[in-house]
């Protein structure tokens, strides 16, 4: 009994001190490992000094510049197209030519459209045609009507002078008064004739004046149809609308091209702006107004931003300047240098040349030698603007203090480099 007692405790004291040994292990694991970080953590470096760039921290002026470059384009374009469309039968002038307002350009063979204003043609000269036989027409019922007023008025007369013969006559009972009876009835039928006749007469009048507005007014629109048949027949000749240089004037003989198709454009002399293509980065720091430097035959010339398209395509959105007049040296599709001036100059500011640090790091620790000269730690920083030159140091910073500048990709977990 005693001996299984004993051997009840031992196990139990063998299960207690297991678990003990379990913690007491899983306590060193843990130590062993926070070690380790701690290592990491201070983890030191061995540097070449032959393959470090090391530059000052300076205090001066932070110019918020922005170095990149913009494309020449004519500040004003008229673009040309067809207006009936065809086949090209002959081209006068080359791109890049100099031309007048006016000068042809090149001419279009279209047969649909020439059998179509000839038919037009011959259906305006048919009613042309048509509206003047009815004018004739009206002015020969006018005269007409004319006539026979003037016979009705002299068989009047004529009546009225038998009638008072007769009347004489029949006084002294030389004829019947039958035959003056007769005679004052014929009288009055044609006096009557006559009253008939003046009314017609002023009703067709009235008529006669509506209708041959009308048609006057018919006439000149057929007219005015007609020269604007003949006038598709001239846009076959294409002309330039302005004097400028002609540019992008691709045609070959024989080609064909449909109605309000682009042919090309013509660009005003000596007024020329400046496109420019930007990261959308720079979008919300750009405005209208903005000032500008360009370099051109190595002479600044200052510009100002005056049209801003905000669309974004591939990561990238454009923004015009209008060049100096004076600048008449340059060519449409040139490239020139541009500095944009995004803000005003920050006067006494912390500047940290720029290196290939900050592809490693983003600009937010940097390795700062010690006094020593021969260690450096790594610090936390704040780096703001920057420009072709400089970062703008916002805090960690001083100035005098020594920073590598070079890359950090061969250490960039450790936390101090030891400089040989």
């Amino acid at each position: 009994m005693d001996r299984k007692i004993s051997k009840s405790k031992i196990r139990i004291l063998i299960e207690r001190y297991a678990k003990l040994l379990g913690i007491l292990l899983f306590v060193t694991f843990v130590f062993v490992l926070f070690s380790f970080a701690n290592l990491a953590g201070s983890n030191v470096v061995k540097v070449d000094f032959s393959q470090l760039t090391i530059s000052k921290v300076e205090t001066g002026t932070f110019s918020d510049l922005l170095n990149t470059r913009g494309f020449v384009e004519a500040n004003t374009t008229v673009f040309l197209n067809t207006e009936t469309g065809g086949i090209v039968e002959e081209k006068m002038v080359s791109q890049g030519a100099f031309v007048e307002k006016g000068q042809p350009l090149a001419r279009f063979t279209n047969t649909s459209l020439q059998l179509d204003v000839m038919s037009r043609e011959a259906q305006v000269t048919e009613q042309l045609n048509f509206l003047r036989n009815t004018q004739m027409s009206i002015e020969t019922n006018r005269l007409n009507l004319s006539r026979d007023l003037l016979e009705i008025e002299l068989e009047i007369s004529h009546l009225e002078r038998r009638f008072k013969q007769a009347s004489v006559l029949a006084s002294s009972n030389t004829i019947a008064k039958d035959t003056v009876e007769a005679i004052n009835a014929d009288l009055h039928y044609f006096k009557a004739r006559k009253v008939l006749n003046l009314e017609r007469q002023a009703q067709e009048s009235s008529i006669r004046n509506v209708q041959l507005t009308q048609l006057e007014d018919s006439a000149a629109m057929l007219n005015r149809n007609l020269a604007y048949a003949r006038a598709n027949l001239n846009k076959l000749t294409v002309k330039s609308p302005v004097t400028g240089y002609l540019s992008e004037f691709n045609l070959e003989l024989g080609e064909s091209k449909n109605s309000g198709d682009r042919l090309g454009q013509v660009d005003i002399p000596d007024q020329y702006k400046l496109r420019i293509m930007l990261d959308e980065f720079y979008l919300n720091q750009v405005s209208v107004g903005m000032q500008a430097r360009v370099q051109i035959n190595e002479k600044t010339h200052g510009i100002t931003v005056s049209k801003i398209d905000s669309q974004v395509e591939n990561a990238q959105f454009s923004l015009e300047a209008e060049l100096p007049q004076s600048s008449q040296s340059i060519k449409r599709g040139q490239s020139l240098n541009v500095v944009i001036v995004l803000s005003d100059d920050d006067q006494n500011a912390f500047l940290l040349p720029r290196g290939a640090f900050f592809s490693t790091s983003g600009g937010n620790w940097v390795f700062v030698l010690q006094a020593d000269g021969n260690t450096a730690e790594r610090r936390n920083i704040r780096l703001g603007k920057k420009n072709r030159d400089y970062y703008q140091v916002l805090d960690g910073l001083d100035a005098g203090e020594q920073v590598i500048i070079s890359s950090y990709s061969s250490f960039d977990n450790a936390q101090t480099l030891k400089i040989k």
